[in-house]
């Protein structure tokens, strides 16, 4: 697949072709197709086709320059970011800092310019790569430079940056934006961070955090008016009862309608065995057996159909209610067998 999405005329392929005939050809001189893993393939893809950025400075072009950047300077302290998840979980806008940040590194100027020209002088390397490959076939040696130096410059990224993360944390804290999550808000800063680590010149003699601190801030403002935008778009707020799951009333509305159909079933087969009076107060109190868009009578109203006065027509009801409530009780601790064209299901405790 991935041969696929190369193409038939890339470098790469052409490396491989040129390499599958030299293997053919001298199956003993060990010069053979390089084993690379698919990730690998797909970074070397991007740095055949892709040119690499690099903050140019006159320190590259020294003679030994690889040994006086990388050698002949002290070695940086690698940072701890073991703080940084835990934090990010319980972290909140109005939390302080202090007690994580005792643990976070502090480089010096000195040790950020080592860095920094480590960083871009292995991007200079890659770069000069590409340029001296060009659209020819590139060798195994360029090949296996082209990913070691692509290698030891994310190495550095990732060291510059895990240095800074505090310093993200500490922009979001000082910002004042509600509307915007606070997650959302350090995402967006950590991107700014890698951005700034790209682009910052450390020959010009600034810390960094001075000119980092100053792309995080714009890019949090630019998340607030996303956000405002969004909103003016989409006014809908926010419903948090929107978000709760209707479970337990989809339950309870399920048990009330198997017991209402377990009581219109003992109505229906008269298994209380109501009077006729009761079965008529039952009828138009409670809209058994009605039509669907009958109304409920009142006490008074039935009262004037049988010709008694509604405190009669109360007691006769409450009687009724009291064998069917017998009844109902009796089926739920022994439930019985109903005829197999009821389509009734009998409550449960």
């Amino acid at each position: 697949m991935l041969q696929t999405i190369i193409g038939t005329n890339s470098p790469l392929d052409r490396l491989r072709q040129r390499q599958g005939r030299s293997h053919a050809s001298a199956p003993e001189s060990g010069v053979g197709f390089i084993g690379l893993a698919m990730d690998e393939e797909e970074l070397l893809r991007i740095l055949l086709s892709t040119r690499m950025d690099f903050i140019d400075s006159p320190s590259f072009y020294e003679t030994d320059a690889e040994f006086r950047i990388y050698e002949d300077v002290p070695q940086v302290e690698q940072p701890d970011v073991t703080w940084y998840r835990p934090l990010m979980d319980d972290f909140t806008p109005n939390q302080s800092l202090s007690t994580k940040d005792n643990n976070t590194l502090r480089l010096s100027a000195e040790e950020e310019r080592i860095l920094f020209r480590q960083y871009n002088y292995a991007r200079y390397r890659v770069a000069s790569l590409q340029e001296r490959i060009g659209t020819s076939h590139p060798t195994d040696e360029e090949v296996q430079a082209l990913l070691r130096w692509c290698s030891k410059a994310k190495q550095y990224r990732e060291q510059i940056a895990e240095t800074n993360l505090a310093l993200v944390l500490a922009m979001a804290k000082r910002t004042r934006m509600s509307e915007v999550d606070f997650a959302d808000l350090v995402s967006e800063g950590n991107m700014a961070l890698l951005r700034s680590v790209d682009k910052f010149d450390c020959e010009r003699g600034f810390k960094f955090s001075t000119y980092a601190c100053r792309a995080i801030l714009k890019a949090f403002s630019r998340q607030g008016v996303k956000l405002s935008k969004y909103r003016q778009r989409f006014p809908t707020d926010f419903d948090p009862a929107m978000e709760k799951s209707n479970h337990l009333e989809t339950v309870r509305r399920t048990h009330e309608e198997e017991c209402a159909d377990e009581v219109k079933h003992i109505v229906r087969t008269n298994s209380a065995e109501l009077s006729e009076v009761e079965k008529t107060v039952i009828a138009h109190r409670f809209g058994v057996d009605q039509q669907p868009d009958s109304p409920n009578l009142t006490l008074e109203q039935v009262g004037q159909i049988i010709g008694v006065t509604k405190e009669r027509v109360r007691q006769i009801q409450n009687k009724a209610l009291e064998k069917i409530r017998d009844v109902l009780e009796e089926t739920i601790s022994e439930p019985s067998v109903l005829p197999e064209d009821q389509d009734l299901t009998p409550s449960h405790n």
